[in-house]
């Protein structure tokens, strides 16, 4: 719902911003900044909804190679590799949050504080390594072919 309202948000703001400008020779002041915040939005918000559906693109040319047993731990192993890269990268982006609070960075234009965006990023993207670490104990079978999530007609 997060990623939807702001790129709802998107729209409704360009269309005013580009309709103003047609008809009304004035555009929205800080559109721009606006624009560039919720897309912020928009892409660390499906960050965690695409790792949980196991989209990230993979690399499986071998995997028709493999023992089912050997994909099931490669699968995990992965799992958890993104969990822990994922979850370093979360911690480093919310110190860098917490810095800018501190120093009181704010966008050009409409003054917006820059830190409250760089937190919500990191809690995201924690959410997306808690994600990965979920697929480690139920991986996405369709993505990951011969690994056997326990579900009826998983592969």
């Amino acid at each position: 719902m997060l990623a939807a309202g702001a790129l709802f948000a998107i729209m409704i703001l360009t269309l005013v911003d580009v309709s103003g400008r047609k008809l009304l020779s004035s555009s929205v002041p800080g559109s721009l900044e606006l624009t560039e915040l919720l897309l912020v939005v928009v892409i660390f918000a499906g960050l965690p909804l695409v790792a949980l559906a196991g989209e990230h693109v993979v690399f499986d040319s071998f995997d028709a190679w493999l023992p089912r047993g050997v994909k099931r731990v490669q699968q995990a192993l992965i799992e958890l590799l993104c969990a822990g890269a994922l979850g370093a990268l979360a911690w480093l982006i919310w110190t860098k949050g917490s810095q800018m609070v501190e120093y009181g960075d704010v966008t050009a234009q409409l003054r917006l504080p820059l830190g409250i965006f760089v937190h919500v990023m990191s809690v995201l993207i924690g959410l997306a390594a808690c994600a990965h670490l979920l697929l480690v104990w139920r991986p996405v079978a369709h993505h990951h072919v011969g690994v056997d999530d326990g579900a009826p007609g998983a592969a």
